[in-house]
């Protein structure tokens, strides 16, 4: 993972954690790697590492049980609502970006249908 250096990096962690778990890649549940382990595979500091994992927690997004370690939180509902607050942002800004290029609603749609029959 690149690094912006805009952004704290724990934070980036946990924009990459979530798109995980939001699009199933990390399954309601699923165990977590160690926080040493996530740090290497992210190649941060342990401590940064536990930052993002501390935050996923605070939002609900994991738990820590004391007998298996960290886990995906199992409440699918939170997933399903953190998939949608992720899809608002986007959609939000990819339409303040197009208005600020000056592009009208009808011009918006347009290129929005013609990448859809694309893709």
């Amino acid at each position: 993972m690149e690094y912006r250096l805009d952004i704290p990096i724990y934070l980036q962690i946990m924009k990459e954690m979530k798109m995980k778990i939001v699009s199933g890649k990390w399954e309601a549940g699923m165990h977590v790697s160690s926080v040493r382990d996530l740090a290497a595979d992210y190649r941060v500091n342990p401590n940064t590492m536990q930052r993002a994992l501390a935050e996923m927690e605070r939002e609900g997004l994991m738990a820590t049980d004391r007998t298996v370690g960290r886990l995906v939180t199992q409440d699918t509902g939170r997933i399903t609502q953190e998939r949608e607050q992720m899809a608002e942002r986007v959609v939000q800004d990819f339409l303040e970006q197009m208005t600020q290029m000056g592009f009208s609603w009808e011009t918006i749609m347009m290129w929005i249908t013609k990448h859809k029959q694309e893709g």
